[in-house]
């Protein structure tokens, strides 16, 4: 029997976002193209910076309407992906319902798993992902990938399913289509942090995972990758690989990775640099907000920050690269030690016994 796991804190993933056939296009442009035929109806288009934000969703929504009312069930569903992206979520949850396509049965089962504009039933949203994995019809290809990924989410988190890492492991191989960058990156992603996080850890697959993820764009991998190669994890070290991804990375928004840098900083005694790195990367805290706009996992983002929050205490404290203040000391150990009171007490070990 397989043994039963509870999904890691370190490991609480988001849903995939609605893959597109064209995801490059912006949702009012594709409006656009549906109405391309009424130029007068669509000089707002041109320019757009004149208008408010408000007026174009209340064109679009004119637009779209009339589509509906003429049969366009593509308009259907852009209606209520409208709404979905603007998080009018319980707008967007009655839109997808009146619908009948792939792409809103994918957004009701995201809706249902995370509990957005109705009340959560992963049941639902597990059942939804079955549906579009199963699907036979060519309108439902290029969601297929993104699906397993969900259902991957769910068989580990055991959340409108059994629990089982195996069958995430399977769901997520199969999202990750061996490194293709037009499958889910989030799968390469979640692959990659699997290998390291059981026991025994497979560090070769997570470096290989990792290395696939992050050539596709993967931001968190990207992070991972750079500290493997600095710490010699499951890779030879290498301090000019490992900087090649986390210099970009941090630049990109990684807030693990910025703690890290400033660790980093400090143990080479650059303390002008540790203090100005870990001020800027403390500024913002808010770490829901962070990983909506970088697509980081929120207990990283915490760590990020709890690290650089406790070398610049400790640089307050010892008045190191500035000038000694011991309410700026206790302000920020005391921030360490909130966002992350582990890894806080972890770093005041080590500085108790001389090794920071």
């Amino acid at each position: 029997m397989e043994k039963r796991i509870t999904p890691k804190e370190e490991l609480k993933l988001t849903s995939e976002p609605l893959p597109r056939e064209q995801s490059s296009e912006a949702i009012l442009q594709i409006i656009s193209q549906l109405n391309d035929s009424d130029q007068e109806r669509l000089k707002w288009l041109k320019d757009p910076e004149i208008y408010s934000h408000e007026y174009l969703l209340a064109k679009a929504e004119e637009l779209l309407e009339k589509r509906i009312n003429a049969g366009d069930s593509l308009a259907s569903f852009l209606k209520g992906q409208l709404y979905f992206e603007e998080g009018w979520y319980e707008e967007a949850f009655l839109q997808f319902q009146e619908n009948t396509d792939f792409q809103s049965k994918y957004q009701l089962g995201v809706m249902y798993y995370d509990g957005l504009g109705t009340p959560p039933d992963p049941k639902k949203g597990v059942e939804y992902m079955e549906e579009i994995i199963k699907a036979t019809d060519p309108k439902a290809r290029h969601l297929k990938f993104a699906a397993a990924f969900n259902l991957g989410r769910a068989y580990y988190e055991g959340c409108g399913t059994e629990i089982s890492e195996n069958e995430a492991e399977r769901l997520w191989f199969l999202a990750a289509d061996h490194g293709n960058p037009k499958a889910s990156v989030k799968a390469q992603t979640a692959l990659g942090m699997l290998y390291s996080a059981r026991h025994p850890k497979d560090l070769k697959k997570a470096f290989f995972w990792h290395s696939e993820a992050c050539g596709n764009g993967s931001l968190e991998s990207q992070g991972i990758l750079g500290l493997m190669y600095l710490y010699g994890h499951g890779v030879p070290q290498n301090l000019k690989a490992a900087l090649e991804c986390l210099n970009p990375a941090s630049d990109r928004g990684n807030v693990y990775v910025k703690g890290h840098l400033v660790e980093y900083y400090y143990k080479r005694k650059f303390y002008s640099k540790t203090v100005k790195f870990a001020k800027s990367t403390t500024e913002n805290d808010d770490i829901e907000k962070i990983a909506k706009e970088t697509d980081c996992i929120p207990f990283y983002i915490a760590k990020g920050l709890a690290m650089a929050s406790f070398y610049l205490a400790r640089c307050y404290h010892l008045g190191l690269g500035t000038q000694p203040d011991k309410a700026e000391a206790d302000k920020y150990y005391s921030k360490a030690c909130r966002l992350d009171p582990a890894l806080a007490a972890d770093l005041e070990l080590a500085a108790n016994h001389g090794r920071i």
